[in-house]
């Protein structure tokens, strides 16, 4: 009976040792337990943290960039920062730093179809067409193809969109407005090579119902349509605010050149402002100039004869008996470089100024540019002032030199058109934006009656130049009015010779406004 009680005390004892030992490797593993548990607090804390710091400095670097996007989007200035007026600390243009372009939200939409444009014309009749089609896409709500530019005009410049502007930044920066494809999608690519495409020239100066009454039905029916001419195909007015700023966005933001062209042009506008101001004279008297308008003021029988077989051996200059005195009288011709050195002299810009001529080879060559260069002796060209190797890539591409003097008109102190051309109007209107700079609008019906009342002497000098002055007073590039003509497109003011719509009032207007 004994043997069976130590027995038990035996089995109490070991019973008694085992609750033991289980309750110190419970509270081993409730250590362990609490140890783990506070180790991974402490790294989900740790990590909760780092997520939080990096989620904000996120945040805050995508609002500064985006503020930066929003002001270059909505306030572009092409060549932005270049001083207007000199001194020797600002002579050399400088650029910031580039920082992170943030690209604009795509706009989303149902797509009615793919307009295609070919582009006639030179190269500033082709940036307005472009904006204007642009434009017209938008209002459709269609999607426009890269526009095709001009190969088969005078100039016969084999240039490609992408040669003289930016192409990605043109897509990409309009991404929010319209859809722009460098090419038709493959299925449609293939039809429109097996020749099923709709060509055709919209009428001129029409408004947006023209557009969605009888262009978009047909985009809608072909899927695709050609518009194979562009010039002044949108009317200057009667347009809604919003298609009038979205065709300044895309002249003023959108078609901006290649890198190329602007460091070119860059060059040259730091080499002409270290020495001084300087006025650019688009002396708009190259030879295809004059044989299109019959104008032969100064040419002996042998000019006129080659400019009269010009013009008709082109089928699309329409008019071919011209009666050149009767047109000069009307302000239809181009002024003279005589005259021209005359008009300079009677609003007595300084005969030291630089003088950089924004044209072609000056029909006559230097007997006819005599005159002006006895006047103004520091006349220069891009040919003058660059190496002729870095323009040999320029050679024989019209559009890309006429982009060079269309920076460098941007920036001049003064600009001085002598024909109201394309280049003219585009710059004039550009420069109005750019803050109303100096632009003297040559009134030359006037000026050729008294610049012959003068040569007749049937006025002094001080007549004459007084009379100038007085008469061109409000003709320098101010803010004004654009003349609406209706019925009458043709002689009315051309939308972007002065986009009203898009400009800021100048500080004359403002503080005669306020008194």
């Amino acid at each position: 009976m004994k043997e069976p009680l130590l027995w038990g005390r035996e089995d109490k004892s070991r019973s008694k040792r085992g609750k033991v030992i289980w309750e110190g490797l419970m509270m081993m593993s409730k250590n362990k337990v609490e140890k783990l548990k506070n180790t991974v607090t402490v790294r989900s804390s740790r990590m909760n943290l780092w997520m939080i710091r990096a989620t904000t400095s996120v945040i805050l670097w995508i609002c500064i960039v985006q503020l930066t996007a929003f002001g270059d989007m909505w306030g572009p200035r092409v060549l932005k920062g270049w001083p207007s007026c000199f001194t020797q600390e600002s002579a050399i243009v400088e650029f910031p730093a580039a920082l992170p372009r943030v690209l604009p939200p795509k706009r989303v939409y149902k797509n009615n179809g793919y307009l295609m444009v070919s582009c006639n014309g030179g190269l500033n009749q082709m940036r307005a067409a472009i904006c204007d089609m642009v434009a017209i896409a938008r209002y459709l709500n269609v999607t426009l193809i890269v526009p095709e530019l001009d190969k088969a005009s005078f100039w016969a410049d084999p240039s490609e969109f992408q040669d003289i502007f930016d192409l990605d930044h043109f897509i990409t920066s309009l991404r929010d407005e319209v859809r722009i494809l460098k090419e038709l999608p493959t299925r449609l690519k293939r039809k429109v090579e097996n020749g099923f495409l709709y060509t055709m020239p919209p009428i001129s100066w029409s408004d947006m119902s023209y557009y969605k009454n009888q262009i978009l039905p047909l985009i809608q029916k072909y899927k695709v349509v050609h518009l194979n001419r562009t010039d002044a195909r949108l009317a200057n007015n009667g347009q809604s605010l919003e298609i009038q700023k979205l065709r300044c966005r895309v002249n003023f933001s959108a078609l901006r050149f290649t890198p190329q062209i602007e460091e070119l042009g860059r060059k040259v506008i730091n080499l002409l402002k270290q020495n001084g101001p300087f006025l650019v004279l688009h002396l708009r008297y190259e030879m295809d100039m004059l044989a299109f308008s019959g104008c032969t003021q100064g040419c002996n029988s042998d000019e006129v004869e080659e400019l009269t077989r010009m013009r008709y051996a082109y089928p699309w200059w329409k008019e071919k008996i011209i009666n050149s005195d009767l047109k000069r009288k009307d302000g239809l011709c181009p002024l003279t470089p005589e005259e021209t050195a005359l008009a300079l002299r009677a609003f007595d810009i300084d005969q030291n100024i630089q003088i950089y001529i924004a044209a072609g080879e000056i029909y006559g060559g230097s007997r006819r540019m005599a005159s002006l260069a006895k006047n103004y002796p520091k006349l220069v060209r891009k040919e003058t002032l660059l190496e002729p190797s870095e323009l040999q890539f320029f050679q024989n591409h019209s559009s890309q030199m006429a982009a060079l003097d269309y920076l460098v008109s941007l920036e001049s102190d003064i600009f001085v058109p002598t024909y109201d051309g394309n280049m003219a109007k585009v710059v004039e209107g550009h420069r109005r934006y750019l803050g109303f700079k100096k632009t003297i609008l040559l009134n030359r019906k006037l000026l050729v009656e008294l610049i012959d009342q003068y040569n007749n002497g049937a006025m002094s000098w001080d007549e004459f130049s007084s009379a100038v002055k007085q008469s061109h007073a409000d003709r320098m590039g101010g803010a004004t009015k654009r003349l609406v003509i209706p019925d009458r497109p043709k002689e009315e003011d051309f939308f972007y010779a002065n986009p009203e719509e898009c400009l800021e009032p100048s500080e004359d207007d403002t503080s005669r406004s306020t008194s």
